[in-house]
C-alpha cells in the first residue's frame, strides 16, 4: 500500500516541477511523473520505488544535488540511490546528447532492478506521448529532439534492451510495442 509518504513525494514532484511542462503537449510536467508512478505500482513497484518515480527526474531537471539532499533526508537512501540511477546529467548545460545517453544505457545495467522499472515506465510513457504527438503533428514531432528520430529511437530500443530482460514481460512487451509503432508511422 502506499502511505504518507507517497503523498509527500507527489507534493514535492509537484513543488519541483509546476513550471515545466511536456515538450509535445504542453501538459503540466507533473502528469508524467504520475504515469511513471502509476505504471510502476501496476508493475509491482515498492512504495520506495513509486516515490523513486514520481522523482525520477527531479534531480536532472530541477536543481541536482541540493535536490539530492533534499531526497536523500525526507525519503531516505534507498529512494534517492533509485532517483540518482534514473539521472543521467545534473549539471547545466548538460553534455552532449548521445554520449551522455551512451554512459548512461552502459550504467543502467549496473542498476537495481527497481531503477530498471521506473526507466522503462520512464520510456513506456514517452514513446507512448511521442506516438500521439507523431499521430497529431506529423514528423516535424521529431524536431523537439535532441537525437532527432534517429537518434531517439535508437536510445528508446537501447534502454529497452537494457532493462527488458528485468521488468515484468507484459511491461517489456508494451514498450517494445509502442517503440515498434513509433518505428513504424515515423
Amino acid at each position: 500500500m502506499l502511505g504518507p509518504r507517497f503523498d509527500q513525494a507527489f507534493q514535492l514532484a509537484s513543488e519541483l516541477h509546476r513550471e515545466q511542462t511536456r515538450k509535445g503537449s504542453g501538459a503540466p510536467y507533473v502528469s508524467h511523473l504520475m504515469a511513471v508512478a502509476a505504471f510502476a505500482v501496476e508493475h509491482g513497484a515498492d512504495e520506495d520505488t513509486a516515490v523513486a518515480a514520481l522523482l525520477h527526474d527531479a534531480v536532472e531537471d530541477q536543481g541536482g544535488d541540493p535536490v539530492r539532499r533534499r531526497i536523500r533526508e525526507e525519503f531516505g537512501e534507498r529512494v534517492a540511490r533509485f532517483v540518482e540511477g534514473c539521472t543521467d546529467a545534473e549539471v547545466i548545460p548538460k553534455p552532449p546528447w548521445r554520449p551522455r545517453k551512451e554512459a548512461f544505457i552502459r550504467n543502467l545495467a549496473a542498476q537495481p532492478p527497481e531503477v530498471r522499472l521506473i526507466v522503462a515506465c520512464d520510456k513506456l510513457h514517452n514513446a507512448a506521448c511521442t506516438l500521439d504527438d507523431l499521430r497529431a503533428q506529423g514528423a516535424s514531432v521529431w524536431e523537439k529532439f535532441k537525437g532527432g528520430r534517429d537518434g531517439t529511437l535508437w536510445y528508446l530500443r537501447s534502454v529497452t534492451e537494457v532493462v527488458a530482460p528485468d521488468v515484468p514481460q507484459r511491461l517489456a512487451t508494451r514498450l517494445r510495442r509502442t517503440i515498434e509503432a513509433l518505428e513504424a508511422e515515423s
